[in-house]
């Protein structure tokens, strides 16, 4: 069961040389997903190989760094003649604004965008998994989402099912079902006779802009992988707090306060685009298991055991 994120901009703002805007893709399987969409998000998409056959778009808000590339990304499906329709997730007034940004140009869509207003809770249930929002504290109305996988069935004991009697074929894949079976002499086995406990699946946690806060921290919660903003290093401490971001050591303080396993940096300052490091030692001075996030950057996460 494959889960791999693509990170397609890592800059704050304004893009440079070496990170484009914001824009994070993520495939679970078949389905693909868009986290935020910059300004040139689509080119990253050729550049990296994502391919364009996304299920979804969600906005953590519409900060023009966040969602100016969907206007011509919208219009490159429609050339293509993609006839499927596209929904785009985003909190108030996502209802109101979308509309708008997906009117500009003079020709009509081929394709039909439907539009989700969503401040808190599930967004996108899909096969296996859901995408749930979340609220953060940024300059304007803003959420974050994270990527929640169903529990697994346990490990079928095969030794455990033989030594019941329980004849190879159908009746494993009952029991690995959760269904209690009657064998031939009468006997029921349960499936907690030969099952092992539910496995968690895996939870990917994606900031978009905000201050540190508690319900990032609920949200985050033994997370597999969080990517946090880190705008700013400690010399902008008051900047950050001024300016409803955060800064690397403040989002490693709250990956540790939320026992994240693993924490990625993005949404770096111009300033940092050369030294990313810095923002790395300082971070790192918190929590250990944490890296900057660069353009073309692939993570895959392995299901848990």
């Amino acid at each position: 069961m494959s889960l791999r994120l693509t990170f397609l901009g890592t800059s704050a703002a304004a893009p440079t040389a070496r990170r484009n805007l914001s824009g994070l893709f993520v495939k679970r399987e078949s389905d693909a997903l868009l986290f935020d969409c910059g300004e040139g998000t689509q080119r990253q998409m050729i550049r990296y190989g994502t391919g364009f056959s996304l299920q979804a778009v969600f906005f953590t808000h519409f900060h023009a760094d966040h969602y100016l590339g969907i206007i011509g990304f919208l219009r490159t499906l429609s050339m293509m003649g993609r006839t499927e329709p596209l929904r785009l997730y985003g909190p108030p007034p996502a209802a109101s604004f979308l509309p708008q940004v997906i009117k500009l140009g003079v020709d009509e869509l081929a394709l039909p965008v439907e539009i989700v207003e969503i401040a808190e809770g599930t967004a996108m249930v899909g096969d296996g998994y859901r995408v749930e929002a979340f609220p953060t504290d940024h300059r304007v109305r803003s959420i974050g989402f994270a990527l929640v996988e169903d529990d697994r069935p346990g490990r079928f004991d095969v030794e455990a099912a033989r030594a019941r009697q329980v004849p190879s074929g159908p009746l494993f894949g009952k029991l690995q079902r959760g269904e209690a079976i009657t064998l031939p002499n009468g006997r029921v086995v349960k499936p907690e006779e030969v099952v092992g406990p539910s496995r968690p699946g895996r939870r990917v946690v994606i900031s978009g802009d905000t201050r540190p806060c508690e319900a990032m921290v609920r949200a985050s919660r033994g997370a597999d992988l969080l990517v946090h903003e880190a705008t700013f290093g400690d010399a902008e401490q008051e900047r950050a707090e001024f300016t409803k971001h955060t800064t690397a050591r403040e989002a490693a303080r709250l990956a540790g306060e939320a026992g994240v396993e693993r924490l990625v940096l993005t949404h770096l300052s111009a300033r940092y685009d050369h030294e990313p490091h810095v923002l790395l030692q300082q971070a790192r001075e918190e929590l250990k298991a944490c890296e900057v996030a660069e353009d073309g950057r692939e993570i895959e996460l392995p299901l848990k055991d």
